[in-house]
């Protein structure tokens, strides 16, 4: 775990703290009908619940530029972070995830090893933290071998950020 928070410090990953190395970056309005800005992360959504992976929205002004999204999400507590989710080439043209997307991605899209070592929404567990939902449009599709290092898959995201947006949540209900 360590390891990740170095590499995300280090690696242009500077993304997950609000910069990029994209000069430009637009704005990205991120929603979710079962999370508010600020609550508690609903306990369903938790490794405590069955529900996988929130539904999300998001909009922004037209970006002739985009060519996919990418979805992070991660988490800080006092007494860890972690990445728990990526989930990338996601089509440009898509605005919106349905409940529990990790078990059923976009066409095209393909997900991460996080944190954890596994592939896929691995529900947050800690009770006290900040839950991160960010959503990214890249001008490019992530390419990576199958398997990639997840340090790897976050600098190829941040490379290509045109534009992104985050709703956080708060602890877990």
């Amino acid at each position: 775990m360590t390891a990740v928070a170095v590499v995300l410090a280090s690696s242009g990953c500077d993304f997950l703290i609000g910069r990029s190395q994209a000069k430009e970056i637009a704005e990205i309005n991120v929603s979710s009908p079962e999370l508010r800005a600020g609550e508690p992360l609903p306990r369903e959504f938790s490794c405590k619940g069955a529900q996988g992976s929130p539904p999300l929205r998001w909009s922004s002004e037209p970006l002739p530029d985009a060519k996919s999204i990418a979805i992070v999400v991660d988490s800080l507590s006092p007494s860890e972070s972690a990445v728990q989710w990526v989930l990338y080439n996601i089509p440009a043209t898509t605005t919106e995830l349905g409940p529990n997307a990790a078990a059923s991605p976009p066409e095209g899209a393909s997900q991460a090893k996080v944190t954890s070592g596994k592939v896929g929404y691995q529900p947050p567990c800690v009770e006290k933290g900040s839950y991160r939902f960010s959503v990214y449009s890249l001008n490019g599709k992530v390419d990576v071998q199958e398997g990639a290092p997840l340090s790897e898959i976050l600098r190829k995201i941040a490379d290509q950020t045109i534009a992104r947006g985050r709703l956080t949540v708060v602890n877990i209900q």
